[in-house]
């Protein structure tokens, strides 16, 4: 019985298909905003996430200056110092610990040039960032002490300037400075704020302070801990050492932070969430829209169909039957709606997670819950203009033209 109602509403829906599409047009786009909205929110979750774990599990960074409304917002305080950074390498808990300071310069070699980011650190810049070499060599304990003119690239710079060619050996020149290539990293792509990590050159840090920036100042320590250290236990350590290095009174805040990446990761992921929440909240008003639409057309169905209504009641149909179905009819045209508002959500969240370079992550709960949805949109709407068909006086409905 269910299913014939439901092919009856499919031929008249067929009858009509002009008018059934745009009907169900404020469905479709509701869901598909709301699946687009979701689906590409959690891939951004999961990129943040992987960027996160790419540096480890146990990375903390320290900074001068207090943290006053973010990890990047902070007060003025004095710079640390190469000695900061090995004091906090010799800690019980710390497994490495790099100094790093940065400056974007243009690099040139043969003709060719690019603006990149150069960042001076050490050799455990590359375990404390989780980083791997393709080809080549780290900096030796050696080149580190003396500030030697060596520097390792990432893939982009090594493209830009080198070509398909083998880049080690090679030198390339920032401003007076030539420096031989003893390294390239491994790629590691964009970051999920679309920062290409690739796009870097990496030299000691001493060879940056001495030839290029001109002063000893550290500007960042990155710090990995042990596997057995808590990340609670590991900054308590190295605040209590830090204090102790810049001579701080007890009553005397920290000039200076520490943070947790997990800590960095919980936050954008929140931000995302809430953002994603607001704007699939927003998109769930076309569904409104859809159901008024519903609703509106039909009504017009209803009245259209006087006639037939009062025929079948007439010979002997009940209204629980007619009630039934103009409602199905009504979830019948909803769930299109649906299922086409799904596939437009889930092929442009595709199209955005290839364009935004992010992981491609459908929810299927999200996906049934709006199929279901959809559904309910129909029963809800379409409901009065059911009852409003069921309630006709069949003598009445006989007379209508």
């Amino acid at each position: 019985m269910l299913w014939e109602t439901v092919k009856l509403a499919l031929r008249t829906i067929r009858r009509n298909i002009l008018r059934s599409v745009l009907t169900v047009l404020g469905v479709v786009i509701g869901v598909g905003a709301v699946i687009a909205m979701v689906t590409v929110g959690q891939g951004s979750s999961a990129r943040v996430q992987a960027d996160v774990a790419s540096l480890g599990t146990n990375v903390l960074i320290l900074r001068p200056g207090k943290r006053v409304m973010g990890p990047g917002t902070r007060d003025s305080a004095a710079p640390f110092t190469l000695r900061d950074a090995e004091a906090v390498g010799d800690l019980p808990g710390v497994a490495a610990a790099a100094p790093v300071s940065s400056s974007s310069l243009t690099a040139v070699s043969a003709g060719a040039n690019r603006t990149t980011q150069i960042t001076g650190t050490t050799s455990a810049y590359l375990t404390v960032a989780n980083w791997r070499l393709a080809a080549g060599r780290a900096f030796t304990p050696a080149e580190e002490k003396a500030g030697a003119a060596v520097c390792l690239i990432g893939k982009t710079v090594s493209q830009t300037l080198f070509g398909t060619g083998d880049p080690l050996g090679e030198t390339l020149r920032l401003r007076t400075l030539s420096c031989t290539v003893v390294g390239l990293l491994q790629p590691k792509g964009a970051t999920s704020f679309g920062q290409d990590r690739d796009d870097q050159i990496m030299m000691p840090i001493r060879t940056l302070q001495r030839r290029i920036l001109g002063t000893s100042d550290v500007a960042t320590i990155m710090v990995a801990l042990r596997d057995d250290v808590s990340t609670a236990s590991g900054i308590r350590d190295i605040e209590a050492l830090m204090r102790e290095r810049r001579r701080l009174p007890a009553a005397e805040e920290n000039d200076f932070s520490v943070t947790d990446m997990k800590e960095i990761a919980s936050m954008l992921t929140g931000i995302n969430t809430v953002l994603t929440g607001l704007l699939s909240s927003v998109a769930a008003v076309s569904l409104l829209v859809g159901g008024i639409g519903i609703m509106n057309i039909m009504l017009v169905s209803v009245t259209e169909r006087t006639r037939e209504i009062g025929i079948r009641l007439a010979i002997g149909a009940e209204a629980r039957q007619v009630l039934t179905q103009f409602l199905v009819e009504a979830v019948v045209l909803s769930v299109i709606g649906g299922v086409m508002g799904i596939a437009l959500g889930l092929g442009l969240a595709a199209l955005a997670s290839d364009l935004m370079a992010i992981p491609f992550a459908p929810d299927p709960g999200v996906v049934a819950l709006a199929f279901v949805f959809s559904g309910l949109v129909g029963a809800v709407f379409g409901y009065v203009p059911a009852r409003r068909a069921a309630r006709m006086d069949p003598i009445e409905a006989l007379r209508h033209q």
